[in-house]
């Protein structure tokens, strides 16, 4: 759940995650981390209601901001892609496999496979994200 936690719009250039700019929250992320190691399902399916790897766009009082968690700079994770790296990283290290994501809050619908070798964070497990609706 991405709304219930969330904190304000940040801009981009913010480099920290204080507490009022998750989007997970802690507690409901370290919820997440139990019931993933915990889980002998053969998929684990992980429902989000913003999309992880996309930038979108909202206002925040100092102009353009980012809404879910990718902010568009590339490079190491800043602000709520910490959330998400954290995250990546304990499914990594805990060895736990097959992990789908299904997102939504873009207008188009897509299939994004993510791979530590194409990417900048790379202390994570391949995994896809489907992406689909308003």
């Amino acid at each position: 759940d991405f709304r219930s936690y969330r904190g304000a719009n940040y801009l981009a250039s913010d480099q920290d995650l204080p507490h009022a700019r998750t989007g997970l929250g802690a507690a409901q992320l370290a919820w997440l981390k139990r019931s993933l190691s915990a889980s002998r399902a053969t998929w684990k399916v992980i429902a989000c209601d913003m999309p992880i790897g996309l930038v979108s766009w909202g206002r925040s009082p100092g102009g353009l901001a980012a809404e879910a968690f990718a902010n568009g700079e590339g490079g190491a994770p800043r602000g709520r892609e910490q959330e998400i790296a954290d995250l990546l990283r304990h499914i990594h290290a805990e060895g736990i496999a097959n992990t789908l994501w299904l997102t939504a809050d873009v207008h188009y619908t897509a299939a994004h496979h993510y791979d530590p070798s194409r990417a900048a964070y790379q202390d994570f497990t391949p995994f896809w994200e489907f992406v689909s609706g308003p």
